[in-house]
């Protein structure tokens, strides 16, 4: 069993990819998922922009979004989890002083079901959990 993290960076920024891979794993490990794929993208304003609007309806830019697909449902025998995608906005994220592992663990905790706009701080608390439990992801301008 294996975790497929393929990682994708559309910005001029020059993010750690071995650290965004192990906070990526890491959280699954701590959720008991150990197998899937998953894809982690890092965009720019103004596209981050466009899928906060096409997807969520909210105008402008955010610093996170996750597209989970499979989640913990049941997939058939022999085929492959699709976690789904999270994508990550490094300027928004240095801009408000948010580390990118925060936004990482926080992106990849929606793909496996977690939900802050319909819980009670659960999903919160276990971020912040998490969180100490990854290493900071450098993210720096080109």
């Amino acid at each position: 069993m294996t975790v497929d993290v393929e990682i994708e960076n559309r910005t001029r920024w020059r993010v750690d990819e071995p650290a965004v891979e192990r906070a990526v794993r890491s959280t699954l490990a701590a959720e008991g998922v150990d197998e899937g794929e998953l894809g982690v993208i890092f965009v720019d304003e103004d596209q981050m922009a466009e899928l906060n609007d096409t997807y969520r309806g909210k105008h402008g830019a955010t610093d996170v979004l996750s597209f989970p697909l499979d989640a913990r449902e049941e997939v058939p025998e022999g085929l492959p989890r699709q976690l789904g995608d999270v994508v990550v906005c490094p300027a928004l994220a240095a801009s408000e002083g948010t580390p990118i592992a925060t936004l990482l663990v926080h992106g990849v905790l929606h793909l496996v079901g977690w939900d802050h706009e319909h819980d009670e701080g659960e999903m919160l608390e276990r971020q912040e959990l998490l969180t100490q439990k990854v290493e900071d992801v450098d993210a720096d301008p080109a």
